[in-house]
């Protein structure tokens, strides 16, 4: 009688401390500094079993006029309203590893661009329906000659003109009219100041009047970079450097955020001085690692951050390339 009296005393305290454990596990984590202060969202874009609603993801994130939040997986486009819930989902192959995504408002509706590396071309379809109204493959009007074109960045100029980086490959950048038409081409593989080592993500730098092309040189050596061309594929100048690795851009009001794989987002301000680092990972082990299961993330904490994207309350939505299929939301404290 004593030891059913202590065991059912043991499963009384277990059953009051493990609630309070599990809420404690799941309280949003505060991250940065000054405006750019965020708080976590925790199980947001998690199904209702607690299980990953977005699947295996090396891709982006964008968000569109009414707030729904984008992002792209190995299998296709997942979108989810603003409080985590799956709206509607694009797949099959033709939306399947879309590396790099841009959203953009024209006059017969929304559009996002993609770049698909494992498929070779960039795509332009319809944010609603999901209808594919452009593709682009490598382009043969070049005259260039290359064995392998893995396209990994996307971005739009205001005339519509469209971006393509090969980052997975040649590293040029090419430039193409809103029809798909080729117009030019410019940077290759290399180290030295105009070469890139991976033109892994780009993005229109809207702070600048004209915009510019905001390049993520993620592979540089010694470190990655940040790099500023002309809309004509003229070099302006080095952003910053010594950063880990960048893979994306994106822009919001005087801000960029840039997700970096070794487990960090940088937010870069205006004078491109860093205003804020969020979520850095201390484990060395887990820096740039795919394979960390759903049951060793961390709140708080990310593993390798990879596309990001502003709501126009400034909140953001950062992706982790993840084996689980890991999508965040960080609302900004005011």
């Amino acid at each position: 009688m004593k030891n059913c009296s202590t065991k059912m005393a043991v499963a009384l305290v277990f059953s009051l401390v493990l609630p309070a454990f599990a809420a404690e596990k799941t309280q949003p984590v505060r991250m940065g500094s000054g405006v750019m202060t965020f708080d976590t969202v925790p199980g947001w874009g998690l199904t209702p079993e607690g299980k990953s609603a977005v699947g295996p993801c090396h891709g982006g994130v964008v968000v569109d006029k009414a707030g729904s939040i984008y992002t792209s997986t190995n299998l296709g486009v997942i979108v989810f309203s603003p409080d985590g819930k799956v709206i509607r989902r694009f797949l099959g192959d033709e939306y399947s590893n879309i590396h790099d995504m841009k959203i953009r408002q024209e006059a017969e509706g929304e559009f996002i661009y993609g770049a698909r590396n494992n498929n070779a071309e960039g795509i332009k379809f319809n944010a609603e329906s999901g209808s594919i109204v452009l593709k682009l493959p490598f382009p043969e009007a070049s005259g260039l000659k290359l064995t392998k074109f893995s396209p990994t960045a996307i971005t739009v100029a205001p005339n519509g003109d469209i971006f393509l980086s090969d980052g997975y490959a040649s590293n040029h950048i090419f430039k193409f009219d809103k029809t798909g038409k080729y117009l030019m081409h410019f940077g290759t593989k290399g180290n030295d100041l105009k070469e890139f080592n991976t033109a892994h993500g780009m993005t229109l730098d809207t702070r600048y009047d004209p915009p510019r092309l905001l390049i993520c040189d993620r592979n540089h050596q010694p470190k990655g970079r940040l790099l500023h061309y002309s809309l004509n594929g003229e070099f302006i100048a080095e952003v910053i450097t010594g950063l880990g690795m960048p893979t994306s851009a994106a822009v919001q009001g005087d801000y960029v955020s840039v997700p970096d794989l070794e487990g960090r987002v940088v937010i870069l301000d205006k004078s491109n001085a860093i205003a804020a680092v969020l979520g850095d990972t201390p484990e060395p082990g887990k820096r740039a690692n795919y394979n960390v299961p759903q049951d060793q993330w961390i709140e708080g904490i990310f593993n390798g951050t990879h596309g990001s994207s502003w709501d126009k309350d400034g909140n953001l939505y950062v992706q982790d390339w993840n084996v689980s299929g890991r999508l965040m939301k960080l609302v900004r404290v005011k």
